[in-house]
C-alpha cells in the first residue's frame, strides 16, 4: 500500500491504532472525538501556520514549546511565540528540551498529544512517551528522503524537481516514525529556499487540515517508512556557501538559489575580499571558451558578468563585494574595475 498523497485528492485510510491511543480510549472513559489537550513544539512558518489552525478551530493548545531566535540568524519568518502570546498560551523557550526539569515540565502539563511543527531538537523517549495519543511530527521533505536539518536548502542544491511535507509519527531515531500522509510541491527551476518556503507552509497547512480530524478520530494512517530509501542530511553553516568553479554552471546555480536571501549566501574570493553571489543564471549561447573556471569571460551590459565553470558558463546577476552594497554584476565590475579575465575564487 502507498504512502497518502492528498495531491491526487484521494484520502487513503488504515484503521491501524496505536497503542497509546489505545490507552488512552480505555483510560479516559471519554469517546474518540473528545477533546484533546494539545502540547505544540513549533517553529517557523509551518509552525506558525498549523498553531493558527489549531487555534481558529477552538482546539485546546494547553502550551506552546519554541525557539529563542538566533542572533545569528536572520529572522524573515512568523513568530510561533508572539502568536501564543497574544492567545495568552503558555510559552516555553528551553534550551535543551530534553532537560529533566523540562521533561518534568510536559509531564505536568499532561498533554494527550504532541504536534511537533519544524523544531529543531530531537525528542527523547522520555517526551515520546508523555503523550497518550503519541507524538506526530510535520516534515519538510518527502520522507524517507531528506531526512535531518534543512531540508529545503539541500533539496534545491541538489536540483531535485519535486519535495513536498510529511506527517508521521515520531520515534527516537530522527524522522523515522511510520507514515500518516503526504503531499507533493514542484520545485521550478527559478525557486529559491524563500519561495521554496512559501510554498511548502501552504502545503502543510493544506496537509494539516486534511490529516488532523483523521488523527482526533483515530483513523490515521501508519505507514512503516522504507529505511532502505532514506538520506539523511545535516544542518548548514555559512562557511558551506563557498562556490567551488570547477563545479557545474547548474551545480552552481542549484546553490546560489539555495542560499540566497534571506539565508547567508553562496560567495567565491577576489583579492582576498569575499563576494557574494546574490542571484545567477545559466548563460545561454555563450561560447564554451573562455577561460578556467572562475575566469569572468565577458559583461553583459545591464544584466551582469559571465564566470566560466567546470562545465558551462554562469550569467552573475546581482553581487556583493565583502564591504560594499548589492548591486547588478555589471555595475559593481565598473564600480570596482574588475576587469574580464579577471580570477575569482582562491580565498
Amino acid at each position: 500500500m502507498g504512502i497518502p498523497c492528498y495531491d491526487t485528492a484521494v484520502l487513503y485510510r488504515r484503521s491501524i491504532t496505536s497503542r497509546a491511543w489505545n490507552r488512552w480510549i480505555h483510560s479516559s472513559g471519554e469517546g474518540i472525538c473528545a477533546r484533546m489537550r494539545i502540547l505544540i513544539l513549533g517553529y517557523h512558518n509551518i509552525g506558525y501556520v498549523c498553531l493558527k489552525e489549531l487555534l481558529e478551530r477552538g482546539e485546546e493548545v494547553i502550551a506552546v514549546v519554541t525557539h529563542r531566535d538566533d542572533p545569528e540568524e536572520e529572522v524573515w519568518f512568523e513568530s510561533v511565540a508572539e502568536l501564543a502570546l497574544a492567545h495568552n498560551i503558555p510559552l516555553y523557550r528551553p534550551e535543551n528540551v530534553n532537560s529533566p526539569s523540562t521533561v518534568l515540565t510536559i509531564r505536568g502539563l499532561r498533554p494527550d498529544i504532541l504536534f511537533s511543527f519544524y523544531y529543531r531538537q530531537l525528542l527523547g523517549r522520555e517526551i515520546l512517551e508523555i503523550p497518550r495519543m503519541g507524538c506526530i511530527n510535520l516534515n519538510g521533505s518527502l520522507l524517507p528522503k531528506y531526512r535531518g536539518r534543512c531540508p529545503v536548502n539541500w533539496v534545491l542544491i541538489h536540483g531535485e524537481e519535486k519535495t513536498g511535507v510529511t506527517m508521521h509519527y515520531m520515534v527516537e531515531e530522527a524522522d523515522s516514525g511510520d507514515i500518516i500522509a503526504q503531499k507533493e510541491v514542484a520545485i521550478d527551476f527559478e525557486d529559491t529556499a524563500y519561495t521554496l518556503h512559501q510554498k511548502l507552509a501552504r502545503a502543510a497547512l493544506d496537509l494539516f487540515r486534511e490529516t488532523f480530524p483523521l488523527i482526533k478520530e483515530g483513523k490515521a494512517s501508519r505507514i512503516p517508512q522504507d529505511h532502505s530509501q532514506a538520506s539523511y542530511y545535516g544542518a548548514r553553516r555559512p562557511k558551506d556557501g563557498e562556490i567551488d568553479w570547477t563545479r557545474s554552471a547548474r551545480d552552481i546555480y542549484n546553490l546560489v538559489r539555495a542560499v540566497t536571501h534571506p539565508y547567508p549566501g553562496a560567495f567565491t574570493f577576489y583579492q582576498g575580499k569575499r563576494l557574494f553571489i546574490w542571484s545567477a543564471q545559466l548563460e545561454q549561447g555563450g561560447s564554451p571558451e573562455g577561460g578556467d573556471p572562475g575566469t569572468i569571460r565577458r559583461i553583459v551590459e545591464g544584466e551582469g558578468f559571465v564566470v566560466s565553470t567546470g562545465s558551462g558558463g554562469l550569467l552573475i546577476k546581482q553581487a556583493q563585494l565583502e564591504g560594499g552594497g548589492e548591486m547588478r554584476g555589471d555595475e559593481l565590475l565598473n564600480q570596482f574595475q574588475i576587469q574580464v579575465r579577471s580570477q575569482l575564487g582562491n580565498g
